[in-house]
């Protein structure tokens, strides 16, 4: 029912304004002084001008109340009240008004919701807002709707160097629209990445505001106080080691070896000795010797703690902290988001990520480096990437111009570009330089150092993250990555190449948004029988036909088999024996650890015929079922009644591998519980939690794999998979159980195996 707006909207909200004003500056005068004041500013906020006046803007929210009011919230995203501010496990969010802002970021980017206003009379020339958040075009939006249909709608801002959360001004055009009735409705319709909306300070206005630049950095609300200090610092080892607070004060930290620059940075340093969360380092191995010039914004106690040394400084065990994953690859410091890099080469798996290593938010962006040999157990590296090299001339080779947001690697097996010396085939990274475009790093020694090309942007266009492979028929190379070209909107563009350094547009493909990937895989194991995969950072993804410039999908939108906190997934190129594996970023919030979050298992995709048609299954790699140990729960063939509805395991620790197959008589729902989390499959619904997964001749398997901070829910070797925080995260399970309701079922199998830890 559409409803009237409350008291304390539009004119009433203004003269509220002002009666706050005018209580906020009589109150703590003497009592004489304070009424003529009170009086006087009365008198301004009944006599001048009201919102209706054609200068005033009028205020339909700013959502700084304890509660939405008279707006009608469905759903579970926007909670009861507006957010203050950053949500748990959400990068930092800037930009927004006040203290109180919609952000539907609530519970993570799963959950859904709808938030609607009271009816209004649009009276003046313009409405605008302040919007951030997710892109999803009809799914995490802001809509205007008149006579029950949608005129304006807007979405939240693509990632912005320097911001991804940063909200900016939105401006819509209502003049031919005075005088109707109008409702507005933000929408929070999305479960994958950047599924979530933020809005705030929503105005009618004869003026337009002006978009403003996001901000070069994220400056956290407790600002850093202190001036610049300069220290001068001998390095007698591998690293600068320095505190920091997860609570800090945020600083720019810029390190100089002579003239040259070596890092720059903002940094979360620590009010005081006291309020020292972890130590974290920066790699100054080829200085050894030489002295350093730190500048700093931080307090002269801190500063006076950098140190120079061969080891690096850990407040709790390294591996061993509470909430450290214990078989997902899991940087040692720092943040971390997208996988970027992934190759094979000579018998090792290289793996690179977007990391921030002085903070547990989102910053800086540097690519953080490691190697395996069997995608289980992992080496970290010194860090092959480094931001914020400017314009300044004589800095660390492995510097960019800004960021170095997300991207690729591959091996340059024919020295397309002219860059190997010796037998040592080289590595190259391609990345986004948030300064200049897309651009090229190499590596001629196995990836112990690593060189930005000076030649740098090779591509120059409104996108990023490039996907970089090379097409054997052709023998050319293909960048696949997300671009914006005014005639195609969002879309994965393709470009080729013969040398890696100069490259043109082939084609573009529409209705794809970050982190594009594309790869051949056989059907059904058939290498006679292939088709083209393409998806981009939800890992929604279309099959179909790929010649080395245009990509034709064989089918309209596109499917699904990834859920939950899944985003910009990547896949190894040059796998040995043939195999696709995938990993994608977990977006799990690691409260009060050194690091935060984390990355999924390797999966290895592959595609099968089904009854809906050829899909895509994602499962997890056969070696980590290496890391089971001996000796399982387990149970087979027991019957589940209404008498007897539960099989229960008492266990210990809270590393496990549990894999189900049921069989069903009558029973409407499974359930099975591992501590305080729950996967539950519908036999009406065919669903396992949220993700659709058919019963084959009345069974359904699937898999569980539980680690400390998060687990993994496979269905059906692959059909589906999800991706989740565990609610009791750090815990000991101490118990798994499997119940039937609604009716009877046979647990076929039920396996409980414990796992051991990769570190």
């Amino acid at each position: 029912m559409n409803r009237r707006l409350s008291p304390f909207s539009g004119r009433s909200f203004l003269y509220r304004n002002r009666f706050a004003s005018a209580w906020k500056l009589a109150n703590g005068c003497d009592a004489a002084v304070g009424l003529v004041i009170c009086f006087s500013l009365l008198l301004f906020v009944f006599v001048t001008p009201s919102v209706g006046d054609a200068q005033d803007d009028i205020l339909i929210n700013s959502f700084e109340t304890a509660n939405y009011g008279e707006w009608r919230v469905e759903g579970e995203a926007f909670g009861t009240s507006p957010a203050q501010g950053t949500l748990p496990g959400q990068m930092q969010v800037t930009g927004f008004e006040g203290k109180g802002l919609v952000n539907s970021y609530l519970g993570g980017d799963k959950s859904k919701g709808k938030l609607t206003s009271p009816e209004f009379t649009i009276e003046r020339d313009f409405i605008k807002f302040l919007i951030g958040g997710g892109g999803h075009e009809g799914k995490t939006c802001i809509n205007l709707i008149i006579a029950g249909e949608i005129v304006q709608s807007a979405t939240g801002p693509n990632l912005q160097p320097g911001g991804s959360e940063f909200l900016n001004w939105e401006n819509w055009d209502v003049q031919d629209r005075k005088g109707q009735k109008a409702i507005l409705q933000i929408v929070d319709d999305s479960s994958g990445g950047w599924g979530h909306i933020n809005v705030d300070q929503i105005l009618q206005s004869h003026t337009k505001t002006v978009k403003r630049p996001a901000p070069a950095t994220k400056e956290p609300a407790n600002a850093n106080p202190h001036p610049e200090t300069t220290k001068e610092l001998k390095i007698t080892g591998k690293y600068i080691l320095f505190p920091v607070s997860n609570k800090g004060q945020r600083g720019r930290m810029t390190v100089y070896v002579g003239d040259q620059l070596v890092h720059n940075l903002d940094c979360d340093f620590p009010a005081s000795q006291d309020s020292i969360d972890w130590w974290t380092y920066l790699d100054m191995s080829e200085y050894v010797g030489k002295t350093a010039k730190i500048i700093a914004r931080a307090a002269p106690e801190i500063c006076e703690m950098w140190e120079s040394n061969d080891e690096i400084r850990h407040l709790q065990p390294l591996y061993q902290e509470t909430l450290r994953p214990q078989f997902h690859i899991s940087q040692m410091r720092g943040w971390n988001n997208d996988p970027n890099g992934m190759f094979y080469h000579d018998g090792q798996y290289h793996f690179f990520w977007q990391c921030n290593p002085a903070g547990r938010d989102w910053a800086n962006m540097y690519w953080g480096y490691a190697t395996s040999r069997d995608m289980v157990h992992w080496t970290e590296h010194d860090r092959a990437l480094r931001p914020f090299g400017g314009d300044v001339e004589n800095r660390h080779p492995k510097m960019a111009v800004k960021n170095c947001f997300s991207g690729s690697g591959n091996i340059d097996f024919n020295n397309t570009a002219g860059w190997q010396t010796g037998d040592e085939k080289t590595m190259v990274l391609a990345f986004t330089d948030t300064g200049c475009g897309e651009s090229l790093a190499y590596s001629t020694d196995r990836g112990t150092t690593w060189t930005v090309y000076e030649g740098n942007p090779v591509i120059e266009h409104k996108g990023r993250d490039p996907k970089l492979m090379w097409y054997e028929p052709g023998k050319h190379w293909v960048i696949a990555v997300y671009d914006e070209q005014p005639e195609q909107g969002r879309s994965i563009a393709i470009y080729t190449s013969k040398d890696l350094k100069e490259w043109k547009l082939a084609s573009n493909l529409p209705g794809y948004f970050e982190c594009a990937e594309i790869f051949e895989l056989p059907v059904d194991g058939d290498p006679t029988k292939t088709k083209w995969v393409i998806f981009a950072a939800d890992a929604k993804y279309a099959l179909g036909e790929f010649d080395g410039n245009t990509f034709t999908p064989e089918h309209e939108g596109k499917h699904q088999v990834h859920w939950g906190s899944y985003y910009a997934s990547q896949c190894f190129s040059n796998s040995p024996d043939g195999r696709v594996v995938q990993v994608g970023w977990a977006r799990i919030n690691m409260p009060d650890m050194p690091f935060n979050q984390t990355f999924s298992v390797p999966t290895n995709l592959t595609l099968r015929t089904t009854e809906d048609g050829v899909r895509m299954f994602a499962n997890p790699i056969k070696e980590l079922e290496g890391l089971r140990k001996l000796n399982p729960n387990s149970v087979e063939n027991k019957k589940l009644t209404r008498d007897t509805p539960v099989v229960k395991f008492d266990v210990t620790d809270q590393l496990f591998d549990i894999v189900v197959t049921l069989k069903n008589g009558n029973a409407s729902k499974a359930k099975l519980k591992f501590g305080e989390n729950v996967a539950t499959y519908d036999f009406d619904a065919q669903k396992l939690d949220e993700m659709p997964l058919k019963t084959q001749d009345g069974r359904v398997t699937f898999r569980i794999l539980v680690d400390r901070p998060m687990f993994e829910m496979i269905g059906a070797d692959g059909a589906c998979f999800k991706t989740s925080s565990r609610r009791d995260m750090g815990q000991p399970i101490g118990e798994v159980s499997l119940s039937a309701e609604g009716g009877s079922l046979t647990v076929e199998s039920l396996v409980v195996y414990e796992m051991t830890s990769v570190w």
